[in-house]
C-alpha cells in the first residue's frame, strides 16, 4: 500500500505520463537523466524564478529563447510565457549526470556559434526567423547523429538495419559539412538506467523544452485541452484535424 496521498499519487502517475508522452513525441527514445528526471520535475513547479547549478539569469533567458524558437507563442501562450527557460535549467542541475551537464553548456555555446557562423549575430540579437533556421540545421543534426547510433547499435546486436526514411536522408543535405561526421553520439541507456554517453545537445534541448512546457499550467490548459479529476469517461470523442490534444489529468 502506497504512503503516498491520493493527490500526490495522482501526480506522480501525471507526471510519468507526461514524460511518456513527450517521449513518444521525440519518437520513444528515453530522456537524459534517467530516472533521477522523474524526481526532478516534481521540484519544478515552485522553482520557476530559482536560477540553480550553473545557470544564471543570462543563461536561463537564453534557454528561454531556444524554448520559444520550438515553441512560438501562435493563438495561445509560448514556452517563454511558461517559464520553459527556468524548468530546463532545473532539470539538467537536478537530474543530469556531470557528463551531460557539460554537454548542455558547451551546447549553448555552440548554439550560438552557429548563430554567429550563419547569421553574423549572436542567438539572443538574432531575429524570429535567423533562430528558427538554426536551430531547424540543429534539429536535423541530432536526428542524423541519433539515427547512425541506433543503426550502429542494432548492427552491433546482430539485427536487422531499420527502413531508411528518405525524408530523414534529404534532411541531411541541410547539415554543412563538418557537422555531418564526428557529432557527439546520442545517450545509450543501459539495463540499470544509466547513461553511457552523452546525448546531442539539441536533443537534450528540445526533449526538456517539449516536457517544460506540456507539463506546465499554460501547456496544459491553454494549448492542450484540460478536465480536471475525476472528469468522465468517455470512450469515443470526435475529433477535428487541427483540434487541440487532451492533456493528462493532473
Amino acid at each position: 500500500m502506497s504512503a503516498l496521498p491520493e493527490s500526490d499519487r495522482l501526480q506522480l502517475l501525471n507526471r510519468r505520463e507526461a514524460i511518456r508522452r513527450v517521449s513518444v513525441l521525440l519518437g520513444g527514445v528515453a530522456f537524459a537523466g534517467g530516472g533521477k528526471l522523474l524526481a526532478a520535475v516534481e521540484k519544478a513547479s515552485a522553482a520557476h524564478e530559482a536560477t540553480p547549478g550553473d545557470f544564471g539569469a543570462q543563461e536561463v533567458a537564453f534557454l528561454d529563447e531556444i524554448a520559444e524558437t520550438i515553441l512560438p507563442e501562435t493563438s495561445t501562450p509560448g514556452a517563454k510565457a511558461a517559464k520553459t527557460g527556468a524548468f530546463m535549467a532545473l532539470m539538467v542541475t537536478d537530474s543530469y549526470s556531470p557528463a551531460e551537464r557539460k554537454a548542455f553548456l558547451e551546447g549553448m555555446r555552440q548554439v550560438n556559434e552557429a548563430t554567429m557562423k550563419g547569421h553574423q549575430v549572436s542567438f539572443m540579437a538574432a531575429t524570429p526567423q535567423q533562430r528558427l533556421a538554426v536551430l531547424t540545421m540543429l534539429d536535423h543534426e541530432q536526428k542524423h547523429v541519433m539515427d547512425s547510433r541506433e543503426a550502429a547499435d542494432r548492427q552491433r546486436k546482430g539485427l536487422a538495419p531499420l527502413p531508411v526514411d528518405e525524408t530523414a536522408a534529404k534532411a541531411d543535405g541541410y547539415l554543412p559539412e563538418d557537422r555531418k561526421q564526428g557529432a557527439p553520439a546520442t545517450s545509450v541507456s543501459g539495463p540499470d538506467g544509466t547513461i553511457k554517453q552523452p546525448a546531442h545537445y539539441f536533443r537534450m534541448m528540445k526533449e526538456l523544452a517539449l516536457l517544460g512546457y506540456f507539463t506546465s499550467q499554460i501547456g496544459c490548459s491553454r494549448a492542450l485541452r484540460y478536465v480536471e479529476v475525476p472528469g468522465r469517461f468517455d470512450p469515443c470523442i470526435p475529433y477535428a484535424p487541427g483540434e487541440a490534444a487532451w492533456a493528462p489529468h493532473a
